[in-house]
């Protein structure tokens, strides 16, 4: 996800807001809030506001402590609630209503003053008030700001901040990054890694199985698709050591499971490269596909030969009629070149019938000859 996806991500936060409200640093909006069962500490809170005809939502989950003057109630009777986030960039006040599981109402965000500027005195232009109100909700203040001047980041553009803290690329996730070899990653970067769940402890997960130092691009890749350190343990059990992150990738966009590489062990096939597995899975070569050829004797039939079967439409019914016409171990290509050239088994059936003594090839010359 680069420059391009992190704008679309912060666009979201975009609202059209007011002159009015513009000129006096607050807007109001609507709020919901669950207590989470699995964990009595913390809570998921939802933000909704409407300006204009734009919508904007937001939904996080936050510990109680972030939320000041917040209790949970004993029973399912509502009660009266005020509480707050407050924070470097502004101060959210809530008021409405809540009972044991949860509760809505209103809210209203206030600027701080202060703190634009503190980024005036950094360098940046004013910020917009949607940008403050997503600097307070996701806790991207002084400390913030500090943490990342010490790693090197410095005068990061104010919608790769509000990015970084929505999605908690924060300076102590880059402290943990560094500490695994990753230095300076780009803002777009970082935010991508942490979309997509690539963890410190993913990637020292990798390393320990020889992946080292890899992009943030391959990071980002083994995990959209599925690509974990167990698959790679199970790949390995099997004889794939250390395969490439493309081909690793490859092997579970097509479905090339350590299930599909055992079967194929079983039937004979135990040392099939990546590539060809791959290409196995998208031609549609599976496991039974091979048993029913082998049936009609073809045994030792290779990856190549098998894909090509496939793409030419070769099925083991195919051949199996074939070889009713007397045609005994006709090879592949053979068979293929059947295929290619259009020939039907009624019309082979046809030339065997006015000529018995014509072979395949002869079968195909008449095809290609109208004859």
């Amino acid at each position: 996800m680069k420059r391009s996806g992190l704008i679309a991500a912060v666009a979201g936060l975009s609202l059209v807001l007011s002159a009015a409200a513009q000129d006096r640093g607050a807007f109001e909006g609507r709020w919901l809030l669950d207590f989470e069962r699995q964990d009595p500490d913390r809570v998921q809170l939802t933000l909704r506001r409407t300006a204009g005809s734009g919508h904007w939502s937001s939904s996080s989950s936050y510990p109680l402590t972030a939320l000041a003057g917040l209790a949970r109630p004993a029973g399912a009777q509502e009660v009266p609630a005020r509480f707050e986030i407050a924070r470097d960039a502004g101060r959210v006040a809530f008021e409405g209503n809540l009972d044991h599981s949860g509760g809505s109402g209103r809210f209203q965000f206030t600027a701080n003053p202060d703190f634009v500027a503190c980024l005036k005195g950094l360098g940046y232009a004013s910020p917009s008030l949607e940008q403050l109100f997503a600097m307070t909700v996701h806790d991207v203040g002084r400390q913030f700001l500090a943490g990342l001047a010490e790693l090197g980041y410095q005068r990061v553009p104010l919608d790769d901040l509000v990015s970084m803290g929505i999605h908690g690329a924060t300076p102590d996730y880059i402290r943990q990054l560094k500490a695994l070899g990753y230095e300076k990653i780009p803002a777009d970067d970082l935010v991508s890694l942490r979309i997509h769940g690539a963890t410190p402890e993913f990637i020292r997960d990798l390393k320990s199985l020889g992946y080292d130092r890899l992009s943030a691009d391959s990071l980002v890749s083994l995990r959209i698709h599925g690509a974990s350190p167990d698959f790679i343990r199970e790949l390995k059990s099997l004889g794939y050591d250390h395969l490439s992150v493309d081909d690793l990738v490859s092997l579970r966009i097509h479905g090339a499971t350590p299930e599909f590489i055992r079967g194929l062990k079983t039937l004979g096939y135990p040392h099939l490269s990546a590539d060809e597995l791959v290409s196995m899975r998208i031609h549609g070569v599976s496991e039974d596909f091979i048993r029913a050829l082998q049936a009609l004797g073809y045994s030792k039939i290779s990856a190549d030969d098998l894909v090509s079967m496939k793409i030419h439409g070769v099925s083991p019914e195919f051949a199996r009629d074939i070889q009713s016409l007397g045609y005994s171990s006709v090879p592949v290509d053979q068979l293929v070149s059947l295929r290619i050239h259009g020939v039907s088994v009624d019309f082979a059936r046809r030339v065997r019938q006015s000529d018995p003594g014509a072979t395949i090839d002869d079968v195909v010359e008449r095809k290609i000859h109208g004859r």
